[in-house]
């Protein structure tokens, strides 16, 4: 069987984490004491999400993510960035036009040629992660790296861990479950959404995603012997436990979040193709979403 392209691109990224960090000290990341918001849509929100976060954590400074639809126009700035893969996205695209003149942009996008490279102030390319697939994997870990390049962490550590974690064989007691709820903490609450979107593009899977100490707050009902509960970083006390008391699978990686996404991009591609499906061609969806009359 042929391998599906997206397979591919999920092998690739240690090496557009690398590229990726290179670009960091040349670009015009946010600087440390910034006030700065991250947008997106899908994908891109979520590394939003996470990358604001970890920017909060270290010290950096305030930063918030939304959803580009839902950016408040009205909030006070010194930076907003947005992500977008295609450099196409309606929403993005639209919210930095009104933004031109009231505040400094910084759009970081996958296609060069596209109308996302003259939409902001600064622009950072990374043609190297851009993919053929819907579904995206690598533009969006390596967009995360060099975001976080620019807040001084050691991608290249984080690289050569994605090696062993990118030949990773898929536990088939997962394969077997029919719902999958992603946990994360922190700055991998983000990954977590995006981890769970991943399963729901590629495989039709019904998957959730939550705060891990939020999962006691309702979520936890859903779970039973054809569930599993998926970590990302660290483990709230007792919660495994309490996860294995409802008959679900509980599994976690003592490991950078970011290596545990690249797991369940595998995990999602391989629940696919375990149910007949087509990766490469998710039900629905398209590359890029360009809203007509835009």
């Amino acid at each position: 069987m042929t391998t599906p392209l997206v397979s591919i691109e999920i092998a690739s990224q240690p090496d557009t984490w690398r590229q990726a960090a290179a670009l960091a000290a040349s670009s015009p990341l946010p600087r440390r004491g910034q006030r700065v918001a991250v947008v997106g849509c899908g994908t891109s929100w979520f590394i939003a999400q996470a990358y604001a976060a970890r920017r909060e954590g270290l010290g950096h400074g305030v930063t918030d993510a939304f959803a580009a639809s839902e950016f408040p126009t009205g909030r006070d700035y010194d930076l907003v960035v947005a992500i977008s893969r295609s450099g196409t996205t309606s929403e993005v695209l639209e919210l930095l036009k009104e933004l031109r003149g009231k505040v400094p942009t910084l759009a970081v996008i996958g296609d060069p040629d596209s109308p996302g490279r003259d939409a902001a102030d600064e622009v950072v390319t990374l043609p190297f992660a851009d993919e053929q697939s819907v579904v995206q994997t690598r533009f969006a870990t390596s967009t995360l790296s060099l975001l976080r390049a620019g807040l001084g962490e050691d991608i290249e550590a984080l690289a050569s861990a994605a090696e062993d974690v990118a030949r990773w064989s898929v536990p088939p007691a997962l394969l077997e479950r029919a719902q999958i709820t992603f946990l994360g903490r922190g700055w991998s609450v983000g990954l977590a959404h995006e981890a769970a979107l991943k399963c729901r593009e590629a495989a039709l899977a019904w998957t959730e995603s939550y705060p891990a100490m939020d999962y006691r707050h309702g979520p936890k009902a859903i779970s039973d012997e054809n569930s599993a509960v998926v970590f990302l970083g660290s483990r709230p006390d007792g919660l495994v436990e309490e996860v294995e008391a409802t008959g679900a699978l509980a599994l976690w990686f003592d490991e950078d979040p970011q290596l545990t996404l690249v797991r369940c991009q595998l995990f999602a591609v391989a629940y696919s193709l375990s149910k007949g499906l087509d990766p490469d061609r998710p039900r629905h969806l398209t590359r890029s979403i360009v809203l007509s009359g835009e």
